[in-house]
């Protein structure tokens, strides 16, 4: 799939939808998006957009789809990009929300490395004997103290 989308066939219900559920024909995506069914087919052949396929081959777009579609159609129109052009671009946009989903994976895998080692590390502090004392080394000098008793007044 050239979209980089994921695509998911497990449905909780069979009227739960999504963005993501291909659910409209290729004359009702065009509808919606403003373009004609022709250039729709374009754009999946050219991997632009790439709708699910039913069964019988025929196209289903999702919500997710058709704003993709009016996206293409805005960059196209009123930018000036070209086709290839435009292919790129989303192309470089689902990489960066897979480095971001990935980012955030990697966030949360280290919180919870983090918060590992800190219950080992209190673990390890509670364990410890409290009768010991840290041995701190006297520094030994060659000075001599002398006591005198104080003498007591009768």
């Amino acid at each position: 799939m050239m979209d980089g989308r994921r695509r998911s066939n497990n449905f909780r219900g069979p009227y739960d939808l999504t963005e993501e559920t291909p659910v409209y024909v290729i004359s009702v995506a065009a509808q919606l998006s403003g373009l004609h069914p022709q250039t729709l087919r374009q754009y999946d052949r050219l991997g632009l957009v790439s709708p699910d396929r039913t069964a019988g081959r025929g196209r289903r777009y999702s919500a997710r789809d058709i704003e993709l579609l009016r996206q293409v159609q805005q960059l196209s129109q009123d930018e000036g990009i070209n086709l290839a052009g435009i292919k790129r671009i989303i192309e470089l946009e689902n990489q960066v929300a897979a480095l971001q989903a990935r980012v955030a994976e990697m966030e949360a895998a280290l919180d919870g490395a983090a918060a590992a080692m800190r219950q080992r590390e209190a673990a390890v502090h509670a364990s410890y004997r409290r009768d010991l004392v840290p041995y701190q080394e006297v520094q030994q000098t060659s000075a001599l103290v002398v006591w005198r008793p104080k003498k007591a007044k009768d």
